[in-house]
């Protein structure tokens, strides 16, 4: 996890690799599968939320699609302060984690596909890639008759 301090400045610092960081900066750290914390230098109390949304804002705003509809943001803005909020939330974060183990397994099944397709098979073969060995001959009875 990437530890940064946020400056009245608006510089951001990342303390573990001692040097300061943009927001493109750190949307790469997280696209690269990283964790961040982000803490005031006045008074260190956790911005992270603040900056991770101030990334998917600048996303949008660079042309990105959307991941979050405003239909979905007005539904997520109704569940603050109601009792529900907090199973919505669990769940949110359930089913994000569910369409990653599912974007794994379809990536990987792709990658079977592909590793079985007729022509990356011909191809290797034109590539000069070895073919496979012929089977070991079949042994002959110890009496030296065939049968």
């Amino acid at each position: 996890m990437h530890r940064l301090k946020k400056y009245p400045n608006r510089r951001l610092y990342d303390t573990t690799d001692s040097k300061y960081v943009t927001l493109h900066d750190l949307r790469q750290l997280i696209v690269d599968g990283e964790s961040i914390s982000v803490a005031d230098s006045r008074d260190g109390s956790d911005l992270t939320r603040a900056v991770l949304m101030q990334i998917l804002s600048e996303q949008e705003a660079e042309g990105h699609e959307p991941v979050l509809t405003n239909r979905a943001l007005e539904q997520i803005i109704r569940f603050y302060g109601d009792r529900l909020g907090n199973v919505a939330s669990r769940y949110i974060e359930q089913s994000m984690l569910t369409l990653l183990e599912h974007q794994d397994q379809f990536r990987s099944r792709m990658r079977q596909l592909n590793e079985l397709n007729p022509l990356n098979i011909m191809r290797n073969a034109l590539d000069g890639a070895p073919p496979s060995p012929p089977p070991p001959p079949a042994e002959e009875p110890p009496d030296g008759s065939r049968s």
